[in-house]
């Protein structure tokens, strides 16, 4: 199954290649098949309990999400209704990784108020840098705390019993995390640059083929 991991990142590479020459549908197509290769990683690493299963339906709705984020570049008069679709699918996404850590957490109610904390702080320093409706910010709130949350709550689970699958899930999800600030960054930002765009996607592919590998080390 290891394959799928090189040919995750190749497809992804051309992808972004596609997508800055402006080919739009082949891009789209692209994006989605590299972010089926972390799926079928997930799927082919999980054990088969419902913690697996509950990881392996967030990297599937990673994917579904990754499709819709870039459709709103095929369908641009839709693109902004596009683009918070996909961030919908996305923060269910979190939601079924955090429903699959959350349990193993020994004090989620200090998870819950550290992560919010850490959200008002990130998110004062996000919207001083960025222009953006009021729709997208009060999605991005929400968004961005869920993924703060699902972040302590690995980072505590690792703290608290540093077993292979806790690091491995808590560095994907922190990659994630960071790939997303980017993507926010760039996006809502005065000028999207490409550099922040390869950034964006590279920490998002590697930090979720980690999340899909970890599975392989739950339970053992």
């Amino acid at each position: 199954m290891y394959f799928l991991i090189p040919l995750c990142l190749l497809i992804a590479a051309v992808f972004i290649y596609m997508e800055k020459q402006e080919k739009y549908v082949t891009a789209v197509i692209l994006k989605g098949l590299a972010s089926l290769c972390f799926v079928a990683l997930g799927m082919m690493a999980s054990k088969g309990n419902s913690t697996s299963g509950t990881i392996v339906a967030g990297l599937l709705l990673g994917c579904i999400a990754d499709v819709l984020l870039n459709l709103r570049y095929v369908f641009k008069t839709k693109g902004q209704l596009v683009f918070l679709a996909g961030i919908v699918v996305f923060l269910s996404g979190h939601i079924a990784y955090l429903m699959a850590v959350m349990p193993m957490s020994s004090n989620p109610l200090l998870c819950v108020a550290a992560a919010v904390v850490l959200t008002a702080l990130l998110m004062k320093w996000i919207f001083s840098r960025i222009e953006a409706k009021k729709a997208f910010k009060i999605f991005g709130i929400v968004y961005i705390g869920a993924i703060v949350l699902l972040n302590v709550t690995a980072l505590g689970n690792m703290a608290a019993d540093p077993d292979t699958f806790n690091v491995i899930f808590a560095i994907g999800a922190l990659l994630f995390l960071v790939s997303d600030i980017v993507l926010i960054l760039n996006t809502f930002g005065p000028k999207p640059k490409f550099i922040f765009r390869v950034t964006n996607l590279s920490l998002y592919y590697i930090g979720q083929i980690l999340i899909a590998l970890s599975l392989l080390f739950l339970n053992a």
